[in-house]
């Protein structure tokens, strides 16, 4: 798998969230993960919301330590998700992100939304957060998690700011298929002492390994992990896991946009150009692979921090 750092992660994010915004299909709501056609979600907008509405219901269900709720969003791109939160409940909250040109674009949604006193968005790294963020009772991560380069340290310093019996939320994709008994993490043929495996499923565990290391290497991901292991590192630092929707069956696959997409990328492989600045459409296209042959979900899961 690739790995990426902080610094990588930052330089992406700074170089392609205009071309989000401007190109991307929730751009001009602001956001920048996936639309969602769960249970109640008619329209696009509401498919754009979906995985925010989740979260409304949650912090519904969470008494606050003090006052009003306390949410912190981990990863909060250009602060859309936490204006749509606030502008439906009296919650207070910041959002970090790791992308200069993001913290700057998100202050300004903030301002304009006439929440500057209730919100706040910062650069930051959210494995290693500022001492003076204040106590969470419901904190939450859209499509950031795999971004990180240490999962540990993320849960860590969730402990940190979520109160006993807050909420952590973590929307984001994971790993559904496994290193398969007799294979190496490529794919290739190993002795086991007792079997081998077929070529036709050494075949199919090769091609699942390839698209999901371009889909990581295009959104520059590290830590894709199955949800086993990402309930084990939430336990590990002090929270149970509390429940898991699956929103996979509700994502939209292989739209006219996306064929006309992976057609593109067809044609521009060939071209000697400098390919990086497709790196999201490579990665994307490649998703759009995993999640038709359920190599990776997309999961909605929510943990309690104990006492």
């Amino acid at each position: 798998m690739p790995s990426f750092s902080t610094a990588d992660v930052r330089r992406y994010y700074d170089r392609h969230t205009p071309a989000f915004l401007s190109g991307g299909q929730g751009g001009a709501l602001g956001s920048m993960h996936r639309a969602v056609r769960g249970p109640g979600a008619a329209t696009r907008e509401q498919a754009f919301h979906y995985v925010e509405d989740q979260i409304l219901e949650r912090i519904r269900t969470v008494t606050p330590a003090t006052g009003s709720p306390r949410v912190l969003d981990l990863g909060c791109g250009v602060a859309a998700s936490l204006c749509y939160l606030a502008e439906r409940l009296p919650i207070t909250g910041t959002g970090i992100t790791i992308s200069g040109v993001q913290a700057r674009i998100g202050s300004e949604r903030i301002r304009a939304a006439g929440l500057s006193n209730r919100l706040a968005c910062i650069e930051g790294d959210y494995g290693d957060l500022p001492p003076d963020i204040a106590p969470a009772d419901v904190a939450y991560a859209i499509e950031s998690f795999v971004h990180g380069p240490e999962p540990a340290r993320f849960f860590e310093q969730c402990r940190r700011l979520v109160r006993p019996d807050g909420l952590l939320i973590v929307c984001d994709d994971v790993r559904r298929v496994a290193k398969l008994p007799g294979t190496s993490r490529t794919g290739a043929i190993e002795t086991t002492g007792t079997a081998t495996t077929t070529p036709a499923v050494n075949a199919a565990n090769d091609a699942a390994e390839r698209a999901i290391e371009t889909f990581c290497r295009g959104w520059h991901i590290t830590s894709l992990l199955d949800a086993g292991e990402l309930r084990e590192l939430a336990h590990a630092s002090g929270f149970e896991h509390d429940s898991t929707l699956d929103l996979s069956p509700f994502l939209e696959l292989r739209r006219p946009r996306d064929r006309a997409i992976a057609l593109f990328l067809a044609l521009v492989r060939w071209l000697p150009i400098d390919t990086s600045r497709f790196d999201p459409l490579v990665g994307g296209n490649a998703l759009q692979t995993c999640l038709a042959h359920g190599w990776i979900g997309y999961d909605f899961a929510v943990f309690k921090r104990q006492g």
